[in-house]
């Protein structure tokens, strides 16, 4: 039998029904502006502070059993865009992240490895002289808690979403260099 028939990772349903609406904000960070220094990779010849924003939200519908944040740049030359951070698991009491957190979850929150090849948080690095590049946060409120390991890529976890958003909500801000 193909490996791939029988992967319990790719277990595709129906989407729910979004509902709710849910906000995303981070108070030094205003929608549609330029992220400073703070949120920027430091690898690669980038010296920014490679801090990961704190985020909040409200609005999550009352059935909200887990959250997932994610921070993608669709602006990157590679074909496929950039995932920068990708978190699972974060619990639904929950209403925000604190800045820096990255690296450092403790209630069972999962976090990615990046397209960096970093576990966690990596942050804007456009190739020098490109446009600006969008750098979009989402958090989605799912209707249950994925049993799935750290190691998924960005796009099984993605894949895994389908049927489980109740709600979602994003942040779009700018970069380049």
């Amino acid at each position: 039998m193909n490996e791939l028939a029988s992967n319990p990772y790719l277990d595709v349903r129906q989407p729910a029904q979004p509902k709710g609406e849910m906000t995303l904000t981070c108070a030094d960070i205003a929608e549609g502006s330029t992220l400073s220094n703070d949120y920027v990779a430091n690898i690669w010849g980038y010296t920014g502070s490679n801090i990961s924003p704190e985020l909040e939200w409200s609005n999550a519908p009352s059935d909200t059993k887990s959250f997932v944040l994610t921070m993608y740049d669709p602006d990157a030359p590679t074909g496929c865009g950039f995932w920068h951070w990708n978190v699972f698991n974060i619990p639904a009491d929950a209403t925000s992240l604190k800045q820096g957190v990255s690296g450092k979850f403790a209630d069972g929150e999962k976090e990615l490895i990046n397209d960096a090849g970093l576990k966690g948080f990596v942050g804007a690095f456009p190739p020098k002289g490109d446009k600006p590049h969008r750098y979009i946060f989402t958090l989605y409120a799912l209707n249950d808690v994925l049993d799935l390991p750290e190691t998924i890529s960005p796009a099984v976890l993605g894949f895994n979403l389908n049927g489980k958003v109740l709600a979602a909500a994003s942040l779009t801000t700018y970069y380049h260099w």
